[in-house]
């Protein structure tokens, strides 16, 4: 791959991830705050990153696979993402604000997709080279943070106060506009299938790989996968209303700690793969789960602040221990026939499914914990979600039974 290829797929991941890292964090503050929305409306408009990856699939399926090259795709649900996002710094309702958030991630999610195929399509050895372009996407994540913070301090408790969060929808508009022209440079993409290919349901949702579930094994990992993303879901809509409410300054900043300790931890997995194996990598990740959210409920901004940034930085373990983990362990069940479809399938069943749960779970429990306007018990919010991934530990910890699991570097 030419080294002006490689810089153009970097651009395009740092982008792509800067554009999600850019609102995604701290929407939930900027719903409380300038739309005083509910817990259950905060819930609604994080539900809709499910909806787009239930969605996601079809518009792969039915049109990028078929009938044009991915990178204009990849340009034009840019583009619209951005009208989109413009619209959204201007909403003062969360009636208006819904169809807006729920439009974008429809447009947004497939984009997922279409960065790796874009990515792939250029590769002569995708296993060494693709680390190297995607983990721009995660720098992408960090420096939308920074820059929140750091930059335009539109997180301070002070600008907060003053609505200024509805800054980053316009921050990420011009994002996804400059992504949505730059696409149309990338390398030609052709699709992957002929236009008069028979498309069946079952290949776009992954359910050729609805046998594996017939594997005990299987089973008990598909299920636990599901039920972990309700604790995941607690971590995205809450995090940054729970350290803005408890006044924490440059609260987006401290959030992309995660996604640092996201990039050291994928680092260290081959290790506690090897060493450990799948079982105990996987129950490593729900312990770090159970921890997390024990660190939030008991730590404070005060002496014990550095508590709570431990829970953040527990995110690498929580999120590679177990879904990253749970990638290479589903390719190894599937095999190649249907290794794809799997993929799909386990990618449906949590941040579809899943986390369209996990959300409205944690709509739910926010709002059961408001003790006055502005104001909840987020030392009960926490503990739910902790004593819930104890509960899928000790499910996964019973139920499945070891097996070696070859991890391929």
């Amino acid at each position: 791959m030419k080294s002006i290829t490689s810089a153009k797929l970097s651009f395009m991941m740092f982008l792509e991830f800067f554009i999600w890292g850019g609102w995604f964090v701290t929407m939930g503050s900027f719903l409380g705050n300038n739309l005083s929305a509910s817990g259950a409306e905060t819930a609604m408009a994080y539900s809709t990153q499910s909806w787009g990856a239930i969605i996601a699939p079809f518009i792969i399926g039915l049109i990028a696979d078929r009938f044009f090259n991915a990178e204009k795709i990849l340009g034009v649900l840019h583009l619209i993402g951005a009208v989109l996002m413009y619209l959204m710094s201007q909403t003062t309702e969360f009636g208006v604000f819904y169809p807006y958030v729920l439009g974008y991630m429809i447009a947004y999610m497939p984009t997922l997709a279409l960065v790796n195929s874009v990515s792939f399509n250029q590769m002569d050895d995708p296993a060494k080279q693709f680390p190297f372009v995607r983990v721009w996407g995660t720098v992408g994540w960090i420096v939308a943070g920074l820059v929140i913070s750091f930059v335009f301090k539109w997180d301070s408790i002070e600008n907060i106060g003053k609505g200024m969060l509805s800054n980053t929808f316009l921050m990420v508009a011009i994002a996804s506009a400059i992504l949505g022209v730059f696409s149309f440079t990338l390398p030609k993409t052709p699709p992957s299938r002929g236009k008069d290919d028979e498309v069946k349901l079952a290949d776009i949702l992954g359910l050729d790989a609805l046998n594996l579930l017939k594997d005990r094994n299987f089973l008990v990992f598909f299920l636990s996968s599901v039920l972990i993303c309700i604790p995941l879901a607690f971590y995205y809509q809450n995090i940054s209303p729970f350290l803005t409410e408890s006044q924490v300054e440059n609260s987006t900043a401290w959030a992309s700690l995660g996604q640092v300790s996201e990039v050291l931890f994928m680092l260290l997995l081959p290790f506690f793969f090897k060493k450990y194996g799948f079982k105990k990598t996987i129950l490593f990740g729900m312990l770090a789960w159970t921890l997390r959210y024990l660190l939030f409920a008991y730590g404070n901004t005060g002496e014990l602040f550095f508590m709570i940034i431990l829970g953040i930085a527990l995110h690498g373990i929580c999120y590679d221990f177990f879904f990253v983990s749970g990638q290479i362990y589903t390719d190894s069940k599937a095999g190649e026939k249907v290794k794809s479809a799997a993929q799909g399938l386990i990618t449906l069943a949590t941040y579809g499914i899943g986390m369209l749960v996990g959300f409205w779970v944690a709509g739910q429990i926010v709002d059961e914990n408001l003790i006055s306007e502005g104001v909840h018990s987020w030392k009960d919010i926490w503990v739910f979600p902790s004593i819930f991934a104890a509960l899928v530990l000790v499910l996964f910890a019973v139920l499945f039974k070891n097996e070696k699991v070859e991890y391929k570097d």
